[in-house]
C-alpha cells in the first residue's frame, strides 16, 4: 500500500501550529503511537491533549479518504497505519504494546 508512507508524513507535520508540537509531545513522553492508528495519551497535559484531538480528526478524515477510494474497511486502514507508525516511531518514544500497555521504543 504505497498510499501509507506519504500519508505517513503529513500525519506528523499536521500539528505545528500548537503551542506543543506532535514531535514535542511525542519526545517528552505525553502522546505516543497506538496500534489502531491514531495517537494515545501516554500522561496528562492539556497542550498535548489538543494536538493529539486535531492530529488524530485530520488522520480519521484521512483514513476515511483512503479506504473509500482503495473500497477497503476503515478498520483495515486504521490498523495498516497504527503498525507503520509504531514502526516508525522513535527510540525514547512511546508506543502501545499488542497488550495495550505503553512502552518506550
Amino acid at each position: 500500500m504505497k498510499y501509507l508512507a506519504g500519508l505517513m508524513i503529513s500525519l506528523m507535520l499536521c500539528a505545528s501550529a500548537f503551542a506543543m508540537t506532535l514531535q514535542e509531545a511525542k519526545s517528552q513522553g505525553y502522546l505516543g503511537e497506538q496500534l489502531n492508528g491514531y495517537l494515545g495519551q501516554v500522561v496528562a497535559n492539556s497542550d498535548a491533549a489538543a494536538v493529539m484531538l486535531e492530529v488524530n480528526t485530520k488522520r480519521k478524515a484521512q483514513y476515511q479518504k483512503i479506504a473509500k477510494q482503495n473500497g477497503v474497511s476503515l478498520a483495515f486502514v486504521e490498523q495498516q497505519v497504527g503498525a507503520k507508525a509504531i514502526a516508525a516511531a522513535k527510540s525514547g518514544e512511546f508506543i502501545q504494546s499488542a497488550q495495550g500497555s505503553w512502552v518506550k521504543k
